[in-house]
């Protein structure tokens, strides 16, 4: 019997789980407001206030550090990685503390555990991180030399839908081929081939656009937009992946607005819901191409999976490639519960972040 902490480490927020074995016994969302955050210069100063926070979740909970069996938190900006549970390690504590491969609030997760597993002796780990890459070759060429694709998706919740996905199918993970989109605000849209995910558009870069993110955009006609001294660069990397998308045409990030102006009869609100399913639809017939047209079930995940308005718009256009299946919401702290739950039984291979770093 494994007790396990799951920590999700957002900009604004902590959320927390606690399991036993695959059940969660408590969730908690911590939320920071602004003026809490606002001592701290940058994100990685705020280590010790948020271990604080977890630590009154488990004396809330009756849970003392020393019963625990494992730490699992979300994983950081860290170099490309293949899927998998991830021991934290040293090295990975270092390169998310010096944000080496970027500076977000999901690197606090590996740099507040591991001193913790150290002092138990128990293991902390992180499972599938936004940096899963596991793109084939073909993959990485964007059609500019010195410019390639690069992979950073929601891999986490799409990794644990595609295994969900394997489960309903009564097979295993490994032996299946699958289209798995996340609906969330921003969209990734991924080809995995028998276990692993050789093709996704980086939402921050490519692919549909969604509630903020603007997806891909003409090139010359951005270009020119950069050009006309109206924008500074951050103010252009906020245009696209924070006042793009939905957002930019509709002025709101709640989806369930947006459903209700449709249903109301607002011809605009409908026309951008349709075009945002057109192009995930688009995608996800090109995610079909990756896998020579052999997809066993295209997979919706995400809050937006929610939406019977959008799920169904994209079923009627995708469903001639393969049977859609709709497993809503973003089940993260399951997730990374689930993959630490796999590692303690000896079910999935525990990889070093250290030694491949050293390879």
């Amino acid at each position: 019997m494994y007790k396990i902490l799951a920590i999700n480490p957002g900009s604004t927020s902590t959320k927390l789980g606690l399991y036993q074995n695959e059940e969660c016994i408590a969730q908690h969302v911590i939320r920071h407001s602004q003026q809490e955050l606002e001592q701290f210069t940058s994100v990685m100063e705020q280590v010790e206030f948020r271990r604080k926070s977890v630590l009154t979740f488990l004396i809330n909970q009756g849970i003392k550090l020393d019963q625990l069996s494992a730490i699992v938190v979300r994983g950081g900006l860290l170099r490309p990685v293949e899927g998998g549970v991830y021991r934290v390690d040293t090295a990975m504590m270092e390169d998310l503390s010096r944000c080496q491969y970027g500076c977000h609030a999901s690197n606090l997760g590996a740099v507040m555990a591991l001193p913790w597993a150290a002092k138990l002796g128990i293991p902390a780990f992180t499972v599938d991180p936004v940096t899963v890459d596991e793109l084939v070759d073909t993959a990485r060429l964007s059609g500019l030399k010195g410019i390639p694709r690069l992979s950073m998706s929601h891999a986490l919740n799409m990794k644990a839908a595609a295994r969900s996905a394997a489960v309903h199918l009564g097979k295993d993970y490994e032996a299946i081929n699958l289209v798995i989109v996340h609906l969330g605000s921003g969209i990734s849209v991924s080809a995995h081939r028998r276990g692993r995910m050789i093709d996704v558009n980086n939402a921050n870069n490519e692919g549909p656009f969604s509630l903020e993110r603007s997806g891909t955009l003409p090139a010359l006609a951005l270009i020119d937009l950069c050009f006309t001294g109206e924008y500074s660069r951050q103010d252009m990397i906020e245009l696209v992946t924070a006042k793009g998308g939905l957002y930019s045409y509709l002025g709101t990030k709640d989806f369930k607005e947006v459903e209700t102006r449709v249903e109301e009869g607002d011809d605009r609100a409908k026309l951008v819901v349709e075009s945002m399913a057109y192009q995930v639809s688009k995608e996800v017939g090109a995610m079909a191409a990756v896998l020579d047209g052999e997809v066993d079930t295209v997979v919706l995940t995400g809050g937006m999976a929610y939406s019977q308005l959008l799920t169904a718009l994209v079923r009627k256009k995708v469903s001639f490639i393969a049977p859609v299946m709709i497993l809503a919401g973003e089940e993260e702290l399951d997730a990374l519960a689930k993959g630490a739950f796999r590692a303690l039984r000896g079910e999935e291979e525990i990889k070093s972040y250290g030694v491949q770093a050293s390879e």
